[in-house]
């Protein structure tokens, strides 16, 4: 082979070399940070692009999709309980800006380093707020410690390049002996809870039953009431029309000139034959006497003129 042959082999050659290394192919979801001698140029999107071979070098590709560490640490309370804490960080680059892709490629010397300066700020964030708090307060805080680590974050990671999109605190325990007597406390609360519940259980029972019983007394006195005024009416009515029948019986008496006193001695008789059909007793007492009989027929006398006088009134 001649000399011109390999000499335009070579160049040939040279030429393919510097069209390949023209030509640069960027992967979805990166972007490339292009430098010149070692300083900044521009940024390359995904998809093919140009630069300039030998001249323009690929610094570092940069991935904008989501990212997710786990992280387990330990934090101490305002009482001095530890807690240890289980949680997960969701981040990302804060846009595709030029000026954030440069913060995200030049800020730290590499990945680890990032990584560490990221997880020891949020271990930070979490441990100087539980450190104001008391451990019986933290474990309802969950979603305030979220809140506040991002609320402090957000302008840190941003002048990184970066973006909290979230934190989760999967897990928060306490020593051994703290999280037992933590349990002891929930159950004598659960006690207490339970015969409190019971005691009012009862209470209304109670109270049930005495409002039922007042009412049933209730009910039982008026029925009552009702019943002896029902009672009295008709004693009442019974009394007017023995009077009547008694006027009546004493006018036709009179009109047939009979002693009208014969009335009150059959009433009495009557009486008597009533209290010795109707009466528990097994024995009446009567004064049979002459001078007992006088008497009565005095009294029932004396008893129908006083009727008399009072219907003539």
């Amino acid at each position: 082979m001649s000399p011109t042959a390999i000499i335009t082999l070579i160049i040939f050659f040279i030429a393919l070399v510097i069209l390949f290394s023209s030509f640069v192919t960027v992967r979805q979801g990166t972007i490339a940070v292009i430098t010149t001698f070692g300083k900044y140029r521009r940024i390359l999107t995904p998809g093919l692009n140009l630069k300039l071979p030998f001249i323009e070098n690929i610094y570092s590709q940069i991935s904008i999709q989501n990212r997710s560490v786990e992280l387990e640490f330990q934090a101490v309370t305002y009482d001095q309980a530890n807690v240890y804490f289980k949680a997960m960080l969701l981040f990302s680059v804060l846009d595709q800006r030029e000026e954030t892709i440069k913060n995200v490629a030049f800020k730290f010397v590499d990945e680890r380093n990032l990584m560490q300066a990221l997880i020891r700020t949020v271990e930070g964030s979490i441990r100087a707020f539980v450190a104001t708090k008391r451990q019986t307060e933290v474990l309802v805080l969950r979603r305030d410690i979220v809140e506040h680590v991002k609320e402090q974050l957000d302008t840190i990671l941003e002048n990184w390049g970066y973006h909290l999109q979230d934190l989760q605190l999967n897990d928060i325990t306490f020593d051994d002996v703290i999280m037992k007597s933590m349990s002891q406390v929930v159950a004598s609360n659960n006690l207490k809870a339970a015969a409190e519940n019971e005691g009012q259980a009862l209470l209304i029972t109670k109270t049930k039953a005495a409002e039922a019983e007042g009412n049933a007394i209730k009910i039982s006195a008026e029925a009552e009431r009702q019943a002896a005024q029902l009672r009295g009416q008709g004693i009442a009515l019974f009394r007017e029309e023995v009077a009547k029948g008694m006027t009546m019986a004493a006018k036709e008496m009179q009109t047939a000139n009979m002693d009208t006193s014969v009335i009150l001695f059959t009433m009495w008789t009557e009486s008597i034959k009533h209290f010795a059909e109707n009466s528990k007793g097994n024995v009446i007492f009567l004064d049979g006497s002459t001078e007992g009989m006088n008497r009565t027929m005095k009294e029932m006398m004396s008893l129908n003129l006083l009727h008399t006088d009072q219907v003539k009134k």
